[in-house]
């Protein structure tokens, strides 16, 4: 249930992250911010613990800065594989979503899933 909430996160994150960067950052619709959402799950269980470990030394030297990379690279592989519905401009773009997915996914994180733990 937590995936797919997390889904459901995502694809509003999606959605609004477009909104402010037009030019930048494009999704047709909700239902491709959905599908895009998925994708990426998929390839954050598949391909980004791959990754990784590939990158070790180097997530190691800039003491786990790196991941913010891994994350942009997987943001580029959903853009390929979803088509013309979900499109990054620019690595910068998908470096930039990353990190504000990663800061808007902490908070989140601590707003609504910490404290319904604690009950």
């Amino acid at each position: 249930m937590r995936w797919l909430i997390g889904i459901l996160i995502n694809a509003i994150l999606f959605v609004a992250i477009a909104g402010f960067s037009e030019e930048s950052f494009y999704v047709s619709s909700f239902g491709a911010a959905i599908g895009a959402s998925f994708i990426l799950s998929i390839l954050n269980i598949l391909v980004r613990p791959i990754l990784i470990i590939l990158t070790l030394p180097v997530t190691l030297v800039t003491l786990g800065l790196f991941l913010f990379v891994i994350n942009a690279i997987t943001l580029q592989i959903t853009d390929n594989i979803m088509g013309s519905s979900f499109e990054i401009a620019s690595f910068g773009t998908a470096l930039l979503v990353a990190v504000i997915m990663a800061i808007a996914n902490i908070i989140i994180q601590k707003v609504v899933f910490e404290p319904a733990k604690d009950k």
